[in-house]
């Protein structure tokens, strides 16, 4: 064997073996890219996060390379899994940047299919001021890998319920009322609505040091809908650990990546609490 094939061999063996390098239940404090590289093709059943986008908020001076995260996203969802990808866009020199609708046919370019557009409503929105209306929404486009292998929608309970007559004529033309049981539940729309704010968002204090927080409502939902208990969650961009506390009071098994180390501190104390020592967090 020459020495090119060996060190060939050596060099495979070690990348196989990053690739089950990766625990769950831990925030890994590196690039997002860097943790996705340690993860076996198509592992992960379900991703949410938020990136950092449009600089709207300044991430302790980091960065992101959105095609490199995008294209190992596709890499490591397992068929049938889903993509949550919760951005908008900033203003700048009197124009939305459309960034949100760039990275939405990035992602479809790459073989997702776009599998529906949802809405995060904010009920309580900062005031703007300007020309334009108050900034109330982002966008949660939901990526799938194929047809979604999971669906738990969230429901509401329908106006009208119980037993109504309903009009039947028969073919001999008479008019005739049967008793019919209504729906007592619905699929509820895909605009998702969320009071945010101090005590509202979390009522974890200390989540609040970080500069934007994912209501746990919203994490708690969609994990719900997209997921089954002990398949894997993954957040790249874990920030105060909302993602993680919700996967795992939902009995989810769960990673996370966040480049800044203070931010990894403050989700680190934030979901101590709340973490269980069950199997579930196991590998």
């Amino acid at each position: 064997m020459t020495i090119f094939a060996k060190n060939k061999i050596e060099y495979l063996l070690e990348h196989c073996k990053q690739r089950y390098m990766v625990e769950f239940g831990k925030i890994y404090n590196e690039d997002c890219v860097k943790t996705m590289e340690k993860l076996e093709d198509e592992s992960i059943d379900f991703v949410i996060t938020s990136p950092p986008y449009d600089d709207i908020r300044n991430y302790n001076g980091y960065s992101f390379d959105f095609e490199r995260i995008a294209k190992e996203l596709f890499r490591i969802i397992k068929q049938g899994g889903v993509v949550v990808w919760v951005v908008a866009d900033a203003t700048k020199n009197g124009s939305e940047t459309g960034t949100s609708f760039r990275q939405a046919l990035r992602f479809m370019e790459l073989g997702f299919n776009l599998h529906d557009t949802m809405i995060y409503y904010k009920n309580n929105p900062m005031p703007q001021t300007g020309n334009r209306y108050h900034q109330m929404f982002e966008y949660m486009f939901c990526f799938s890998k194929g047809v979604p292998k999971t669906f738990n929608p969230i429901k509401e309970a329908t106006k009208y319920r119980g037993l109504a007559n309903m009009k039947n004529r028969g073919k001999d033309g008479v008019l005739n009322y049967e008793k019919v049981e209504r729906s007592i539940e619905k699929k509820v729309g895909n605009v998702f609505a969320y009071s945010i704010g101090g005590g509202i968002t979390t009522p974890d204090k200390i989540a609040y040091k970080h500069p934007a927080i994912f209501p746990e409502k919203l994490v708690k939902d969609q994990i719900i809908t997209w997921t089954n208990e002990l398949e894997v969650v993954y957040d790249p961009f874990m920030g105060s650990g909302t993602t993680a506390k919700v996967a795992e009071l939902l009995h989810r098994k769960w990673i996370g990546s966040e480049i800044s180390k203070e931010y990894v501190d403050i989700a680190q104390e934030r979901i101590a609490p709340y973490l269980q020592n069950d199997l579930f967090t196991k590998n």
